[in-house]
C-alpha cells in the first residue's frame, strides 16, 4: 500500500469511530429523551396558580376555550400520536373520561411535536371522544412549561393547576386526583357561570 493509502485511512477509521459512537448514544436514553419523551413518571410538584388561559381549535372542528370549561374540574393533557407511553395509556384515559363526562368533569387534549394526519390517525384509532386540538405554534406547551409528553395538569373548578403528573398514569392514579378535586368544590358556581372567583383562577 502506498504511503497515501495509509495516510487517508489513518484519518478516515477515527472518523468512522466517532460516527459509530454518536450513533449508538443516539439510540440510548439521550435519544428518546431528544424526541420529549418523558422518562420519570409520576407526580410532579407544581405551584397552584391560575391556569394560563389558550384556545384551542379542535381537530373535530370548532373551537375550545379553557375559559368556558370554568366550574368543572379539567384535565389538560399534552400527548403525540409517535409516543409510545401516550399510546399506552390511551385506552385508560377513554374509560376515565367515560366514567367522568357527566360528574362535572372534562379532559382536554393538545398534541404537540406531531404531523396532523397521525394525530386524526390516533384519535380515530383509540376513539377518543374528548376535545382535542393540535398546539401548531407550541405555545400552550411552552406557557404550561412542558418539558415531555406526556404530561397532565389538573385545573380545579376555580381555575387554579392543582396537579401535574409527568408520564402515564394509571387509571386509579387518574380516578384519585379527580376525585379529590371534585370533592373539594370551588367557588365558582358551575351552571350559571356567574359566580365570583375570589381565588384568582380564570
Amino acid at each position: 500500500m502506498s504511503q497515501r493509502t495509509w495516510l487517508l485511512l489513518a484519518t478516515a477509521l477515527p472518523l468512522v469511530g466517532l460516527l459509530a459512537l454518536l450513533g449508538w448514544a443516539s439510540l440510548g436514553d439521550g435519544g428518546s429523551q431528544s424526541m420529549g419523551v418523558n422518562q420519570e413518571f409520576g407526580v410532579a410538584e407544581v405551584e397552584t396558580k391560575a391556569a394560563t388561559l389558550f384556545e384551542l381549535e379542535l381537530m373535530t372542528g370548532g373551537d375550545l376555550r379553557l375559559a368556558d370549561l370554568r366550574g368543572k374540574v379539567v384535565m389538560v393533557d399534552f400527548w403525540a400520536s409517535w409516543c409510545a407511553p401516550c399510546r399506552q395509556e390511551a385506552p385508560a384515559l377513554v374509560r376515565v373520561y367515560q366514567e367522568y363526562a357527566e360528574s362535572g368533569v372534562e379532559f382536554v387534549g393538545i398534541d404537540i411535536w406531531d404531523q396532523e394526519a397521525s394525530a386524526h390517525t390516533y384519535i380515530d384509532t383509540f376513539g377518543i371522544p374528548y376535545p382535542n386540538g393540535i398546539d401548531d405554534t407550541g405555545e400552550i406547551a411552552i406557557n404550561y412549561g412542558v418539558r415531555g409528553i406526556p404530561e397532565k395538569f389538573f385545573i380545579d373548578r376555580d381555575g387554579l393547576v392543582q396537579r401535574k403528573f409527568v408520564g402515564p398514569i394509571r387509571e386509579d392514579k387518574l380516578r384519585e386526583a379527580l376525585d379529590e378535586l371534585l370533592a373539594a368544590g370551588g367557588s365558582v358556581e358551575t351552571e350559571s357561570g356567574t359566580g365570583t372567583n375570589p381565588v384568582g383562577g380564570y
